[in-house]
Parts: structure tokens; sequence; C-alpha cells
């Protein structure tokens, strides 16, 4: 599987790793809430109330107080609104609520075996990982790219109140930022993934820092944040990906445990099964890459998280 490219079947991201395929090309029913793992009551211990930028968060505030509503009763609604709309857009069933975000983030560290062997004492680079280590059913919606750029996804995203982050490559983007922004305006959180989309493993470490680097100041300048995250394309880096990463203020890298299209999914562990914590990859990709649209593919992946018990969450709530 390649991050911002079609991935073949099979394995994931790794450091370093064979020749990556070619990048992408550049083109223009009512009742009470539904949640996954623990029922959140009006105030949940061990977790804040939701925001109002993200997608997908209940607008909850704490009881108490002229004009607010319980966290429940905020959930119940928003739930409500989910059912209508999960009709409309045609999904088997409407997505599961997502409990509070947690009142402080949970630790993350490299996954085993993805760590770097020459990480001097100190160093501290970004942590490597596919599933962010939590307990609730909840799973984690990210997009890679930017190449198609489709209206219907953004009102389908935001009428289903469905968190997601977006990981862009320069390169695809600059015929369209507004689109992105668009994006950014209705809760979505920019992230990193390289101007121009190489494999950075085959770039000396001044090309790589170019690659991240300017990619954050491009998108900081465009959309008033630096990102935070970066993920590498094709899931493939080195020593040098992670030193450059961090020298800009990259926090994290998150790979993925699976990946969706619109008529399959396709899974890093052996079970081929989703777990808690676990981030799923999919791509802005139409019908000139897939066999059908974006709103399809979010239709059979939210078929597969939901029929799992499993709900959407915000990764930057977690990470």
């Amino acid at each position: 599987m390649c991050a911002g490219a079609r991935p073949a079947r099979g394995g994931g991201g790794a450091r370093g790793g064979g020749a990556p395929p070619p990048p992408p090309p550049r083109r223009a029913r009512g009742g009470g809430p539904l949640t996954a793992g623990r029922r959140a009551p009006g105030r949940p211990g061990g977790h804040r109330q939701p925001g109002l930028a993200a997608p997908g968060a209940p607008d909850g505030q704490r009881e108490g107080g002229a004009g607010t509503l319980s966290y429940a009763e905020q959930t119940r609604r928003t739930q409500a609104a989910r059912a209508v709309a999960a009709k409309k857009w045609g999904l088997a069933s409407t997505p599961l609520a997502a409990p509070p975000a947690p009142a402080v983030k949970p630790g993350i560290t490299n996954r085993k075996g993805f760590e770097i062997a020459d990480e001097e004492e100190g160093e501290n680079l970004p942590p490597v990982f596919t599933t962010v280590p939590v307990k609730d059913r909840v799973v984690f919606l990210t997009m890679d790219d930017g190449s198609e750029k489709d209206p219907d996804l953004l009102r389908m995203m935001t009428e289903l109140k469905i968190p997601y982050t977006a990981f862009l490559s320069d390169y695809v983007i600059n015929d369209d930022y507004g689109y992105f922004k668009r994006m950014q305006d209705r809760g979505v959180t920019i992230q990193n993934h390289t101007l121009n989309h190489p494999y950075l493993p085959g770039l000396s470490y001044e090309e790589q820092r170019t690659e991240i680097c300017d990619q954050q100041d491009k998108l900081g300048k465009r959309y008033g944040k630096r990102p935070t995250l970066f993920r590498p394309p094709y899931g493939n880096y080195n020593h040098d990906t992670l030193r450059a990463a961090k020298s800009c203020g990259v926090r994290a890298v998150p790979l993925w445990s699976a990946e969706a299209y619109p008529d399959h999914m396709e899974w890093r562990e052996w079970d081929r099964d989703l777990h808690p914590g676990d981030i799923v990859l999919t791509h802005f990709r139409g019908r000139e890459d897939w066999k059908g649209t974006m709103p399809d593919m979010i239709r059979h992946a939210m078929k597969v998280i939901t029929d799992k018990g499993y709900a959407v969450a915000r990764l930057e709530d977690y990470v």
C-alpha cells in the first residue's frame, strides 16, 4: 500500500523498500444516540467535551447554565440529524457517535519494527505509528494527496458529521487551493504529505527537508496553521526523513492500518480486521482511478466501520 498513490494490494508502509509506483496524475432512524465504545454520560470523566470545529463531534456543552445542553442531549440531536443525512447519502446505517475526546491525549510511541535503528539517544524523532493507543471503539479516517476535488465529498462529510484529516501534496492541490480551504472551514485539519510526492529514502537529507519543510511553509501560509503531522509518500521513510520532519515542527508520523476503496478494504494486520485506534487511509480519487466516486468510497468504508461497531473520531483530538 502506498500513501498518495494507487497502492498495491498487501503490505503497508515501510522504511526504504523497492521503487514506488508512479504518483497520481494531476487532475483538476430516530431514537437515542448510537455510541461506539462506552456510552458517554452528561459529565464524562476523563474526557473533555468536543469542540465545535470538528465534523462528527457533537457540539455539547457542560450541563448547567441557561441555554446549554447536556452532552447526551446534544449527541441525541446530532445522531438524529445524522440519520437523516445517512438516508440522503445512501449509507447502509447511521454512523455511530464517537465518545468525547480525551482530556489528556494518549502517549504515542513507535510501532514495533517501525523505529529507526540508528536513532541516537536524545534525538526524540517523531514517532511512526499505525494505531493510536485507545480502549474506545474508535478509528480515524485520513485522506491523502488531493488529486480529486469532489464537491459532493464536502457536502456529504459535513452533513454526516464524519471527521477526517487531509494529508496534502502541493503539486496536486495548487490548481485549486480554495477547495481545501472550504474543507478546512468545515472543520478538517490540513496536514503534510510533501510538495511533490517523491520516494523520500532516495533523496538526500537536504532534498527531503525541502520536500517536507517547504510544504510546511506553503500550507502554513495558505491555511493559517503549520501542520504538526506528516505522512511520507508510499509510507516510506528513513532516518533523514524523520530528522527533516522534526526540524520544521512535525511531532508525529501516522501511517495506517487499513485502506478504504469504493468496493473493498485492504488490511495491514494478519486478522484483516479493525482494532481500537486504527488509522484508516484513503485517497482523493474518482472514477479515473477507482470503480466509483469518493462518496462511493465513504459509503463502503462507513458500512465496514459501522458494522464492526466502530465510530470515526478526529485524529487531532488524540495525537
